[in-house]
C-alpha cells in the first residue's frame, strides 16, 4: 500500500473496534452492521495527514465500490468526506482483500445509478436524505492497477 502516515484511531470506541477487528481477522469478524456486509475504508486525514479507518456499508458493482457520506442524515458531512475530497487515493478492505482505489464524487447519471445500488444494500440512505437539507454525497472508488 502506498498510503502512508500514522494510524489515528477513531474517537468512537465502537467504530474503532469494528474497523480494527475487521482488519485483524481478514473480514471474518465484525463484518456486518445489522446483518449487512461492510468494508473498511482507509483515508488520509485532510487536516492531520494521519491514516483514518472507517467501517462503511459494502456497495460494490463490477469491481468498483461506492461510499455514501450519509452520517445517518446529520446536517454535516462525516469527517472522512473531507479526507476524500483532499486525498482521493484510498485503501479499501473487502473481506481479506485490501486494494488501493481512486475516489471521485459521483454526479448526474453516474450518481443516480450508484445511489440505486447503495439503497439496494442499505435502504436507510433514502431516509437519511429526507432528514437533512444537505445533499448526501456519494463517491465512486475505482481500483488502481
Amino acid at each position: 500500500m502506498s498510503l502512508s502516515g500514522e494510524y489515528l484511531p477513531s474517537t468512537s470506541e465502537w467504530a474503532r473496534q469494528q474497523a480494527e477487528t475487521f482488519e485483524a481477522t481478514g473480514g471474518k469478524e465484525s463484518a456486518d452492521m445489522r446483518g449487512v456486509p461492510i468494508i473498511v475504508l482507509t483515508t488520509v486525514g485532510a487536516k492531520t495527514g494521519g491514516l483514518r479507518k472507517t467501517a462503511l456499508m459494502r456497495v460494490e458493482h463490477d469491481g468498483k465500490y461506492a461510499v455514501v457520506a450519509s452520517k445517518g442524515g446529520a446536517p454535516e458531512h462525516p469527517a472522512w468526506f473531507y479526507n476524500l475530497v483532499k486525498n482521493p487515493r484510498v485503501a479499501l478492505q473487502d473481506g481479506d482483500v485490501k486494494k488501493e482505489y481512486d475516489a471521485h464524487q459521483a454526479e448526474g447519471a453516474e450518481r443516480e445509478e450508484w445511489w440505486g445500488y447503495a439503497t439496494e444494500v442499505w435502504p436507510d440512505y433514502d431516509e437519511y436524505q429526507k432528514k437533512t437539507e444537505r445533499r448526501i454525497e456519494l463517491f465512486v472508488l475505482e481500483p488502481v492497477d
